[in-house]
């Protein structure tokens, strides 16, 4: 089954929530929504879903227009943040409500359910009922209810987001690794860039309603085409810093002069916005084209094993992304380093010009 979206826009109350949105999803996919909160992916998955009816454009499914159709008259199923089972009845009832709403026969039913629970692994767990489950296992029995019926279209509005890290992490792989092998057009909403990484497939970024870059992961995270997009996929932010490339020479702000280097010898002169990841800049030098700056820290926030370093100069701040745990006093002077070949090139208004390529990194 394709599912496509035709320019749709979406009101309520005179406040726009979709803005001339359109996405072709293919058969078999596994599809992320990447964007903030609040930027319409939650809205953009009940278009999908027939809750909400456009105020323009169209929906179709395998080439037919479904935009007036309801969500009971559609294949569909969702999976939403919280943990949406019904705690009077066991998890087998859980799951097997949808196929007994069908009016499917007891025997395919108690196969189907069986084997659902067992690819999600709440086999043993059949005969409980939610509330005697973990969050894990709960959500799990959410996923199986969802999942148990062979819907065409799958939509998971941000349904890890209460579990802790590790659990997280191990339903993200169950998730890709179960929707290798379905035929049905899975729908994935996510405010992460680690996650949207972490599930692959495509990505469509989402802000303020619409559509900012979609396509196959990598390639939306290794070549954003605008400022806003390679923001909004990264965390923290992308680096930004004004700068001008001129002659054999590139400059940060009038301040850092450092030579021009093959990969920027295509990018014609002029005045450019110069992107860095903050996990690409570093503490010692790594690569044959480095460039150090001296810099004074602002804040070490140490998350769990890694640390967000912030550090500034008399002209721009940057934001590093450590591995391990990084104690530096503030206002510290010490020194950091950008691989200039991993530079991004943006003109002043947004556009990308220039990506970097990939090299490997300079033995020790």
């Amino acid at each position: 089954m394709s599912l496509v979206l035709e320019q749709v826009t979406r009101r309520v109350e005179n406040q726009l929530y979709i803005d001339n949105a359109s996405l072709v999803l293919e058969p078999g996919s596994f599809n992320v929504l990447l964007g903030r909160t609040l930027s319409g992916k939650t809205s953009l998955m009940r278009l999908m879903a027939g809750l909400d009816k456009p105020d323009q454009g169209r929906v179709l499914m395998n080439g037919v227009d479904v935009t007036g159709k309801p969500v009971r008259q559609r294949n569909v199923s969702m999976v939403y943040q919280q943990f949406i089972n019904y705690p009077t009845m066991t998890v087998f009832d859980n799951i097997a409500s949808p196929l007994r709403q069908a009016g499917m026969a007891r025997e395919q039913i108690e196969e189907r359910v069986l084997q659902t629970a067992r690819m999600l692994r709440i086999e043993p767990f059949l005969k409980r009922h939610p509330l005697e489950l973990s969050g894990g296992q709960q959500q799990r029995t959410a996923m199986a209810r969802a999942l148990v019926k062979d819907a065409e279209l799958i939509l998971f509005d941000e349904p890890l987001v209460n579990l802790d890290y590790k659990l997280r992490e191990e339903l993200r792989f169950e998730m890709r690794e179960l929707f290798l092998t379905r035929h049905t057009i899975a729908v994935y909403a996510t405010t992460e860039p680690n996650e949207a990484l972490a599930l692959g497939g495509t990505t469509t970024i989402l802000h303020e309603g619409r559509v900012i870059q979609s396509g196959r992961t990598p390639e939306v995270y290794h070549r954003p085409a605008s400022v806003l997009a390679a923001e909004l996929f990264s965390e923290p932010p992308i680096n930004l810093i004004e700068g001008r490339i001129g002659g054999q020479e590139v400059s940060f702000a009038n301040f850092v002069h450092f030579a021009r280097n093959v990969d920027l010898s295509g990018v014609p002169d002029g005045d450019y916005r110069f992107g860095v990841r903050p996990s690409h800049i570093g503490l010692t030098p790594s690569n044959d084209d480095d460039l150090e700056l001296a810099v004074t820290v602002e804040l070490a926030e140490i998350s769990g094993s890694e640390t967000f370093l912030h550090v500034r100069n008399e002209y721009f701040s940057l934001v590093l992304h450590l591995p391990g745990v990084h104690d530096y006093a503030v206002d510290a002077a010490i020194p950091v380093y950008i691989p200039t070949h991993k530079l991004f090139v943006f003109q002043r208004s947004g556009q990308l010009v220039q990506a970097p390529g990939l090299r490997v990194a300079r033995a020790a």
